[in-house]
């Protein structure tokens, strides 16, 4: 039976397809292992060498090699090493020594190699393996005693013997299933325009990126997509038209009744409570009502630079202790900033589909009105949500939204032209200096010129502008990366005609 490859053909070194010895090099370049067999003296001439193939093996290539294996099973010994970054080789002995565990990735249920983190498909499994190959490992390629261990190793064998094997026709790599994407759970922010391009924003966040987990609920169990501590930042915070609403499902008339009962101090009849009446009617002191956003208000006309302006809406009496009539909305701070007055709320738990958007149109009434009030303009709105959620049965609209995102630049609802989103941090003009044949960035914001980066490689560039946290937007980040090793060609090449 010969070497017959099935992945990464280019990638492997065929040296005797009638071996039975593999040689795995993890992360060392395969040219630099054969130098290491040569210096050792083993054998690598095609017609007679034990070593059947060389190949990396970076840790995602596992499920490839492991189907290589099972349709060449003359491959009866393996021998690793190399520079071990990303523990592949632990990946590969532990399988082999104990097979897999079900384990739930990213929430789906999935396999995993156990006493190991590598999480992988189970379509092979160990028992597949009529003669599961012996695995041998070594340390670096540039540890003193790897050429001595390998010649141990060669002149170890025990002799070639023809056998017949029967090859397995190895399953297909799967396509990875599952409910959710890799990201912290709690470190989600969102800056936008608009309430509706914030929301469409936070709804592809919690489709793509949500927990599939259970949250209490009227005392039961219910099943909801969910993230911690979404922090969502509306910049021009006013009432969208009636037609974009609509876009979406939503009314404006249905928000501006929001609107107007929001601001109302009476509890309606039957109701535990209502944000009105814990804004304006609920507390008390020294026997007298509480109207919290218009004390808010005043203060802030004598003291527009105070920091004491926070109303809380949580009850710890009623609320803690008894669990009981609890509000979503927990609490809200204003500033005057930059010569307008902003807004912070903060959401105990929040319902992403309905109540965010009809939420958020509250909390602009709240704002416009305390602003009003002190005679300010009105500045941005920032919502944090301590857990924020989907329902499962609102999870086919939240779809339709998350996959009718085609671009993180600004799309006007109303013309459907794309607008370049601008980064809050600057802008950055890529050039080099043909002297000292330097890279050079300069930074700049509204005009004017802030700094420059300087470096010999794009790379030394890129370190400072990680270091700085200067570029704050993804897709900024990544023109700039494409503008930088554009003008690094351009310099190596300038360079060599001089």
């Amino acid at each position: 039976m010969r070497f017959e490859a099935l992945y990464y053909k280019e990638r492997l070194t065929v040296i005797n397809p009638s071996g039975d010895v593999a040689v795995v090099t993890l992360w060392s370049l395969t040219d630099s292992a054969v130098k290491i067999l040569e210096a050792a003296g083993i054998d690598l001439t095609p017609e007679t060498s034990r070593v059947a193939v060389i190949s990396n093996l970076y840790g995602n290539g596992l499920p490839h090699m492991l189907r290589a294996l099972l349709w060449n099973p003359q491959i009866q010994h393996i021998v690793v090493f190399g520079s071990n970054l990303s523990g592949s080789k632990e990946w590969l002995v532990n399988f082999f020594e104990h097979g897999l565990e079900n384990f739930e990735f990213l929430g789906s249920p999935a396999f995993r190699i156990r006493n190991t983190d590598r999480v992988i498909d189970g379509e092979v499994q160990l028992s597949y393996f009529l003669h599961p190959p012996s695995i041998t490992t070594f340390g670096k390629l540039t540890d003193s005693e790897t050429q001595s261990c390998l010649q141990e190793f060669f002149a170890g064998l025990p002799g070639f013997v023809e056998r017949k094997f029967e090859r397995v026709a190895p399953p297909q790599v799967p396509e990875p299933q599952v409910t959710r994407f890799p990201s912290d759970p709690s470190a989600h922010m969102i800056v936008r325009g608009t309430p509706m391009e914030a929301w469409a924003e936070l709804v592809f966040r919690l489709y793509r990126f949500g927990y599939r987990n259970k949250v209490a609920k009227k005392g039961a169990l219910e099943e909801r997509v969910e993230l911690l501590d979404m922090k969502v930042v509306i910049n021009n915070p006013v009432e969208e038209s009636a037609e974009i609403l609509g876009q979406y499902g939503f009314e404006l008339e249905k928000f501006r009744g929001y609107q107007l009962r929001i601001l109302d101090p009476v509890k309606p009849h039957g109701l535990q409570y209502s944000y009105g009446n814990l804004l304006r009617g609920h507390f008390q002191y020294q026997g007298e009502i509480v109207d919290s956003l218009a004390v808010v208000a005043r203060r802030l006309k004598v003291d527009p630079h105070s920091r004491h302006e926070y109303v809380a809406l949580w009850d710890n009496g009623p609320h803690l202790v008894t669990g009981r009539g609890c509000p979503c909305f927990v609490s809200a701070f204003f500033r005057f900033f930059e010569g307008k007055l902003h807004m912070t709320a903060t959401f105990r738990t929040h319902n992403a589909m309905d109540a965010w958007p009809e939420n958020l149109y509250g909390l602009i009434a709240i704002l416009r009105f305390v602003a009003e009030h002190a005679g300010m303009e009105t500045g941005s709105i920032t919502v944090f949500s301590h857990s924020i959620s989907i329902d499962p049965s609102a999870l086919e609209k939240a779809k339709k939204i998350a996959e009718g995102k085609k671009t993180d630049d600004i799309v006007n609802p109303e013309t459907a032209k794309v607008e370049l989103r601008l980064d809050p941090g600057g802008e950055y003009t890529v050039t080099f200096d043909s002297e000292t044949f330097e890279l050079v960035v300069e930074h700049s914001f509204g005009g004017m010129k802030l700094g420059e980066y300087r470096g010999k490689t794009a790379e030394q560039i890129e370190q400072q502008l990680a270091c700085d946290g200067s570029i704050l937007l993804i897709s900024h980040a990544l023109y700039v990366g494409r503008q930088l090793a554009r003008k690094e060609i351009e310099m190596k090449a300038a360079r060599l005609k001089k």
